[in-house]
């Protein structure tokens, strides 16, 4: 085919994507309900994260204070809650398309690689979306109700309630699923550069103190808590990824 013809395809491909996402999208509008009450689940204190936490408290002879962790979420515009659920919708449509959507491009692109590079293009498209998906899951069950518990009781002074604003809470979600998911894609990058020999095994075993640090620093910057516990259970993960790419970039052949 032509430039042109390869551009009509195109349009069908996207054509079709668009319609999916809105099928779904239309879906997660109309199912408000059970959506946000995924999405709304982390600002409770019986979330399943607080109830761990009580009872690893309980464990070590702590007191259990998620009884007294009460947040309410303000809306401060007319048509704030209407475009929110707008937003999320869209989002949620695009999540839910997201296989086919995948599967759509990689049809389009397939035909123009070879078979190698068509086997590689599967493993590398299939690795990175289940990590960006476990990146999101580890912020929603992990990174986001920490932070959001201790950003929403933080006061300065008694005189000054707290109002959160839903806007804040969408977007504050929506930020570190999205950087978390980033984030988990640390072993595929580092594959991809040991592929091409920009970095080796010992390079990055050379700076894993470095690494710590830095870990350490983004954990405390992502939950600025002073508990430790919290500070370890969220730098844990991150860790584990470090030394996941250091496995996966020690058994990856330079490409000759």
């Amino acid at each position: 085919m032509n430039f042109w013809q390869h551009l009509e395809v195109l349009r069908f491909v996207i054509l079709r994507i668009c319609g999916v996402i809105l099928v779904c999208m239309l879906a997660a509008f109309v199912f408000k309900d059970e959506v946000f009450s995924i999405i709304f689940a982390p600002k409770d204190s019986n979330f399943i994260t607080y109830t761990f936490f009580d009872r690893i408290a309980l464990l070590m002879g702590g007191t259990p204070d998620a009884s007294s962790f009460n947040i309410e979420l303000i809306n401060t515009g007319l048509t704030r809650q209407f475009m929110v659920h707008i937003q999320v919708a869209l989002w949620v449509g695009i999540i839910c398309a997201s296989p086919y959507i995948l599967v759509e491009l990689f049809r389009f692109i397939s035909p123009a690689l070879y078979s190698s590079e068509r086997k590689y293009a599967v493993g590398v498209t299939l690795t990175g979306y289940l990590m960006f998906a476990l990146g999101v899951l580890v912020c929603y069950f992990l990174i986001f109700p920490l932070t959001f518990r201790f950003l929403g009781t933080y006061q300065v002074s008694q005189q000054i309630a707290n109002l959160i604003s839903l806007e804040s809470y969408i977007d504050t979600l929506t930020m570190l699923s999205l950087m978390m998911g980033i984030m988990f894609e640390l072993p595929l990058l580092g594959w991809i550069l040991a592929k091409f020999g920009l970095i080796t095994a010992t390079l990055m075993r050379r700076y894993r103190r470095h690494a710590i640090v830095a870990i350490l620093i983004a954990a405390a910057a992502i939950t600025p808590t002073a508990d430790a516990l919290t500070l370890f259970l969220v730098s844990l993960p991150i860790w584990l990824l470090y030394e996941t790419t250091i496995l996966v970039v020690a058994k990856t052949k330079k490409i000759s």
